[in-house]
């Protein structure tokens, strides 16, 4: 995929004030380590301090005994949620999601749809999630099997409408 969006697309060049953050579909490379949640985190962060960590998890609803959880043994759900709270504790200005909603609850759904419009940067995201596109995107580019790339400053509703 990546040979194709090069070809299609040249490359990409991150400005010098961009700071982006990824969030992939399939994460489990990211939780191979026998570390507990704490110290997974603690990896990505700048401050080591174990309750400025335990802040970003207790975000997402890892408190007390589950920060000392093993990320071996966490749930899709659970991942998506240590995946969140990285990109959070990494501040980024640019946010990248690959279907952020799979494997979340209703409730956690509703969380992500509203962190998301409420972010103050920018965000490139793919979604099944009809909700969330369509609350939350402001922009559809739709990239056609046949390299096409169809661009417009609607909502995804409205996108659906004209196509």
């Amino acid at each position: 995929m990546q040979e194709k969006w090069h070809q299609i697309f040249g490359e990409l060049i991150w400005g010098t004030t961009i700071t982006n953050s990824y969030f992939p579909k399939d994460n489990n490379y990211l939780f191979t380590q026998d570390v507990t949640l704490v110290d997974w985190l603690r990896q990505y962060s700048k401050d080591p301090d174990e309750t400025f960590v335990r802040g970003f998890l207790g975000r997402m609803l890892f408190s007390g005994e589950e920060a000392l959880k093993k990320v071996d043994v966490l749930s899709g759900g659970e991942k998506v949620r240590c995946v969140l709270s990285k990109m959070m504790l990494s501040g980024a200005n640019f946010l990248i999601f690959d279907e952020p909603t799979n494997h979340l609850d209703m409730e956690s759904i509703t969380s992500v749809n509203e962190g998301m419009k409420n972010f103050k940067g920018n965000i490139l995201f793919t979604s099944h999630d009809h909700q969330l596109t369509q609350t939350v995107a402001n922009r559809i580019i739709d990239i056609k099997e046949d390299g096409k790339i169809i661009d417009r400053e609607v909502t995804y509703n409205e996108y659906l409408e004209i196509e």
